[in-house]
């Protein structure tokens, strides 16, 4: 089958396959028996968003898929992140914060390779943020906001023990303030009010 002659994927049916992605990778993050993505599974998400950006009007739903990345940020961190982070308390939380991090920009990273034509084409014509940032963002806006106090609290308490003699975990600190430097992305401004 030609480029031509390929049959229109509609958005219902294209999400529908892309969710199976998704929560593939979501599983994986989560430590939940899943095969490892295979070069196949890679190409045919890759071609399904591919596919569903480069239909003919009114089936190109680039605008659609680069809300629903978002959203798929968001749906994640709301029903699993927060909750995982809320039940903790202290270094426990703090540990589980590094942890999630690191999750998420693995999620980054994937999610980012499979929409990866909205990044090249859309994104750049329209002048969005690109992907990784709204990946970013939504980590900064959700967890950073909700939890802001509590992280910078425990951190100043670690940095106070340590000033009064007594042994602290610094590469867990070093790991926290790392957090933050990379959620800031480069800007000042979002730390300002907070310390």
């Amino acid at each position: 089958m030609t480029m031509n002659q390929r049959n229109t994927i509609d958005l219902e049916q294209g999400w529908d396959f892309m969710q199976q992605g998704i929560t593939k990778l979501k599983n994986i993050l989560e430590g939940l028996p899943e095969p490892q993505f295979s070069s196949e599974d890679y190409m045919m998400l890759y071609t399904t968003i591919y596919n569903m950006c480069t239909q003919k009007p009114p089936h190109d739903y680039s605008q659609q898929l680069y809300d629903k990345y978002r959203e798929s940020f968001e749906e994640y961190i709301t029903s699993t992140v927060l909750p995982s982070l809320r039940e903790k308390h202290d270094e426990f939380m703090l540990r589980e914060l590094v942890k999630r991090w690191l999750n998420h920009k693995i999620m980054v990273r994937w999610l980012s390779r499979f929409f990866h034509y909205l990044d090249r084409y859309f994104i750049a014509r329209r002048s969005l943020p690109p992907l990784k940032e709204v990946g970013l963002t939504c980590f900064r806006d959700l967890v950073y906001q909700e939890l802001n106090a509590k992280v910078r609290d425990h951190i100043l308490s670690l940095i106070d023990q340590e000033l009064e003699g007594e042994q602290i975990d610094r590469a867990l600190l070093k790991n926290v303030l790392d957090i933050l430097v990379e959620i800031g992305m480069g800007r000042i401004e979002h730390y300002k009010k907070d310390f």
